[in-house]
């Protein structure tokens, strides 16, 4: 197998692009596209031949690399391009879905006898545009020789957490690893929320806190957005952080496992969002401290 390979990216919003740009910069082949034509048009500048259907894109591809919404929608792609698929090529995907959703997109791809890899990323906007994602991967050893040139496209490293990608195993570390980030980035809003409230300028804080244990430079990263109002464009997006931080709930309550934390960052995503902050960077859950915001 040459380490140069047709792609089909199937999802090209702010992860697919940038995964689609440095597989392009690999110098694979990458057919690409999006349910919005629009969001994958740019990508033909960069070399990518954007198609109309899921089927155009996967039609002749080693590699099949899902980054759409979540699980249900990575199905629902690969079912519109179940004819174009051919047995043997590679399936990654990447999408971040549900522990209750990876049974079935194993069961497609060895229905249509695709090599399957439950390859979720951890990362936002800056880490995909450079190419330093951490690919977490379960799947099998015979089709790691195809998928590797891929996952080093995107990623820094690769961590492989089984041979089976039925199992979610890679999808469990996402979803632990997910939970902690979502419940800092609420923390983060809280706090500045409460510093502005009670009159503490937040740098106070900041300065408290600096050099120590409870220092931490994620925290600083999100709370500058707030504060210089820089939540467009987003890394990663409320709407989809709200989508992750419903997972991650479901995924507790399935193993017996109540997850507060969890549960009321879910809902501040959806509060921002109603209030209008979607589209914006998941820092934004800090307007769900307002009423009037």
């Amino acid at each position: 197998m040459t380490d140069k390979l047709t792609v089909g990216v199937l999802g090209t919003g702010i992860m697919g692009a940038a995964m689609a740009r440095n597989l392009l910069k690999a110098g694979h082949t990458v057919r690409a596209w999006n349910r919005t034509r629009a969001k994958a048009e740019p990508l033909a500048a960069d070399g990518a031949q954007v198609t109309d259907t899921p089927a155009e894109a996967v039609d002749g591809a080693d590699v099949v690399l899902t980054m759409l919404y979540d699980g249900a929608t990575a199905l629902e792609a690969l079912r519109e391009a179940a004819g174009s698929l051919h047995p043997g090529a590679v399936w990654a995907q990447s999408t971040t879905a549900g522990l209750d959703q990876i049974p079935a997109l194993a069961a497609f791809a060895a229905e249509h006898g695709l090599v399957f890899y439950d390859a979720p990323v951890l990362g936002t906007r800056q880490p995909a545009e450079a190419g330093q994602l951490t690919v977490l991967a379960a799947g099998p050893q015979q089709g790691r020789p195809t998928v590797t040139p891929v996952f080093d496209a995107i990623g820094a490293r690769t961590v492989w957490t089984g041979d089976d990608g039925s199992t979610a195993a890679a999808t469990r570390l996402k979803l632990v690893a997910n939970s902690w980030v979502l419940a800092a980035t609420a923390a983060t809003g809280e706090v500045v929320a409460l510093a502005q409230a009670l009159g503490v300028d937040p740098q106070s804080f900041f300065g408290l806190i600096a050099g120590g244990p409870l220092d931490m430079g994620y925290l600083r990263a999100k709370a500058n957005l707030i504060l210089d109002g820089q939540l467009t464009p987003p890394s990663f997006a409320v709407a989809t952080a709200g989508k992750d931080a419903r997972l991650i709930v479901a995924a507790g309550a399935s193993h017996g496992v109540r997850l507060d934390v969890a549960q009321a960052t879910a809902e501040r995503f959806a509060r921002a969002a109603a209030q209008g902050h979607a589209d914006e960077d998941m820092a934004a859950a800090y307007f769900a401290s307002f009423e009037d915001k």
